[in-house]
């Protein structure tokens, strides 16, 4: 049962399964100084009377225990003909359990309970551990006491021996670690709330270190096995263009990532570096001059975006930005005519495309290239890891990978995340951007809020007013946009004003068309859902208007800000609520009002909803922590991370005699070796 309720089946599993919390059981407590403000209590007394009421769903037994101050309820909801049959009226029993309050009486629902014996009369010498159940468990009587009994047997069972350090003695030394032993006894049992701190500090450092020396080996392994394609030169198609079109002068970060990029497509071997920058810090501007490189060595590149309209975009700008320059530029897509899409097949694998951009048609069987020898992927992760993956039979040495995210991801969920992935960050804007101013408008404020849109059209700008996608309904989604629709219409009457939408419901061509009315003027104001979050570039746009925002999440909300702000012109965005909100959700828009930094507000992302949450990074094992927090526990992570690097520097094999007990861990995890299993 433990292993089909609580994935438990060794001996060490269950010294992993650690408690919840510990409660100080030293003490009993009289039933007269229980308090609304009282969290678990202890009590002690004769159990007077054991009742069965109600019926079947509300079936319920009631019991009473009392001391000499008063009276408190017991109640089983499951488990009951188990507790009837232990439980004797008259007898002396030790009771514990969380306090709650029924009727302003004092209750104890599925308390643990014993016989009050001499042992236990002045409470527990130690502090007791509660660990988490099941209902189902507990039903069958396998509750937290239960639980560490069951552990308590474990420690009678081994010794020192069955676990060995795992980490150099240097480093134990250096953080004046406690044995591992001891760390595994106190975190169960501990004789005070110190050795407690001593053990969780213990543990969850070896639960980052380990995960990121694991993290390190894979990345060794790529970089010593992987083989890619040596750019050797940097040559003339770069030169020109670095000197000649380049529209602004790079900024500081965007030259320290190309630096970066030469230096790995240099080595011989592959390449797999992920590039973020938040929305407008010039990633692609780095991709391009990358690709250029690859040209001035021989080698074909390809750009993948994950929409059409994104696609075309990235086609439009290279172009444009290199049509002095002796390289042929095209766009695949699913949308490309047969007789185009079989002369562009042609020119793949004859080598005359330089640069092909598209979207995930780039990665279909039938496109074949001469020297494919450098792949963007842009907004990775709209893509799976297979489709990505196939970028790398496109070459019989696979190209350099370069994979970008505009959703900025928080510098301790990257090194835990992404920490095989060489890693870059363009942590700079573009001189001459101004920042978005935003405000937060409840929805009495809407009328305003529209002469303010008003007001930015008739000076020639454009505006988006988008509304949430709400999964539990496409049909609800898709009614309240069309009322939303015609709501803008209402304020925005046709033919002074022109407006485009765009949802889910579309199809691709329709949703095409009205993009691109947008992108092109021909329409004031885009009406739509968050399909345009990523990628859509109208420098003209200079309103943002986003309906409902508190069903927004910070990086989404961030995302569809950054569709404005493009151009030179000042640039807003409008984030309209309802009245009620919830602490969450004010929280939110406080931090979107507060800052444009993506960076900050990533990390105020993941202190909220927590590293599994955040859209784009991994469903990595490496985040499964059981201790450890990458929200609480940075500075640990870095130490641990430092440490890591410190000794992979200095000997990557992990051959030193000081490294044998990581070694002799990693070999026995590896193998999944464990003690027997628990009967």
């Amino acid at each position: 049962m433990l292993r089909k309720e609580l994935n438990l089946f060794t001996y060490k599993d269950l010294l992993e399964f650690y408690p919840l919390r510990h409660v100080d059981k030293t003490k009993v407590d009289k039933i007269a100084s229980l308090t609304y403000s009282t969290d678990y209590a202890q009590v002690a007394g004769i159990l007077t009377d054991m009742e069965l009421l109600g019926d079947k769903r509300s079936k319920r037994l009631v019991a009473h225990i009392k001391d000499d101050t008063g009276m408190v309820e017991l109640v089983w909801f499951q488990g009951i003909s188990w507790v009837q049959k232990i439980l004797q009226v008259g007898q002396q029993y030790l009771v514990f359990g969380k306090l709650s309050f029924f009727q302003n009486k004092p209750q104890l629902a599925h308390p643990e309970i014993e016989n009050y014996t001499a042992d236990n009369a002045t409470g527990k010498s130690h502090l007791e551990p509660i660990y988490p159940s099941t209902e189902k468990l507990k039903a069958k009587g396998i509750n937290g006491r239960v639980f560490s009994k069951f552990t308590a047997e474990v420690f009678k069972k081994i010794t020192e021996k069955d676990l060995p350090e795992n980490l150099p003695d240097s480093i134990i030394k250096k953080f004046k670690f406690i044995k591992r032993y001891d760390a595994y006894k106190h975190i169960h049992f501990p004789a005070s709330p110190a050795h407690y701190q001593h053990a969780v500090r213990r543990l969850k450092f070896e639960e980052f270190f380990f995960a990121q020396l694991s993290i390190q080996l894979i990345k060794i392994s790529r970089q010593r096995f992987s083989k890619g394609s040596p750019f050797e030169k940097v040559g003339n198609l770069f030169n020109e263009f670095y000197k000649n079109y380049l529209p602004f002068s790079l900024t500081g970060a965007q030259q320290r990532v190309l630096k970066e990029i030469r230096k790995d497509t240099g080595s011989g071997h592959q390449m797999n570096r992920l590039l973020q920058g938040d929305v407008g810090s010039g990633k692609t501007m780095v991709a391009l001059l990358s690709m250029l490189i690859a040209a001035d060595n021989g080698f074909q590149s390809v750009l993948m975006a994950p929409t059409e309209i994104l696609a075309q975009q990235h086609f439009n700008s290279i172009k444009e930005l290199t049509k002095e320059l002796p390289v042929k530029v095209e766009l695949l897509t699913g949308s490309t005519k047969t007789r185009q899409k079989n002369e562009l097949l042609q020119q793949c694998s004859d080598g005359s495309i330089s640069i092909l951009v598209g979207t995930h048609a780039i990665i279909e069987d039938k496109v074949v290239f001469k020297n494919l020898g450098f792949a963007v992927v842009d907004e990775q992760h709209k893509f799976g890891v297979a489709q990505r993956a196939r970028l790398w039979k496109k070459n019989a040495i696979p190209p350099h990978i370069l994979v970008m995210t505009a959703t900025p991801i928080p510098r301790t969920l990257a090194l835990t995340a992404y920490g095989d992935l060489d890693y870059s960050v363009i942590d700079e804007l573009p001189p001459g951007r101004q920042p978005v101013t935003t405000v937060h408008r409840n929805e009495t404020a809407r009328p305003q809020v529209m002469d303010f849109v008003k007001e930015q059209v008739a000076l020639g700008r454009q505006a988006y007013i988008i509304y949430p996608l709400i999964e539990e309904s496409s049909k609800l989604d898709y009614e309240n946009l069309m009322k939303g629709f015609e709501e803008v219409k209402s304020f925005f009457p046709e033919p002074k004003y022109w407006i485009s939408m765009v949802h889910g419901k579309q199809t691709p061509e329709v949703k095409e068309t009205n993009m691109q009315r947008f992108v092109s003027g021909d329409t004031q104001i885009m009406v739509s859902t968050t399909v345009i979050e990523v990628g859509v570039n109208v420098p003209n746009a200079t309103v943002m208007v986003i309906e409902s925002a508190e069903k927004f999440g910070l990086s989404q909300l961030h995302q569809l800000r950054g569709r404005v702000g493009r151009g030179a012109d000042k640039s807003f965005c409008v984030l309209l609520t309802g009245q009620k909100l919830s602490n969450d959700a004010r929280e939110r828009l406080k931090i979107m009002v507060s800052t444009n930094d993506g960076f900050k507000i990533a990390e105020k992302d993941l202190e909220i909803r927590g590293p599994g949450e955040i859209e784009g990074t991994r469903q990595s094992g490496e985040l499964n922590f059981k201790l450890a927090s990458i929200v609480h526990d940075k500075a640990m992570l870095e130490a641990a991370r430092t440490a890591v690097e410190e000794i992979i520097s200095a000997d990557p094999d992990l051959f030193a005699p000081e490294n044998a007990p990581v070694k002799a861990y990693l070999a026995q995890r590896k193998a999944k070796t464990a003690w027997s299993k628990i009967a």
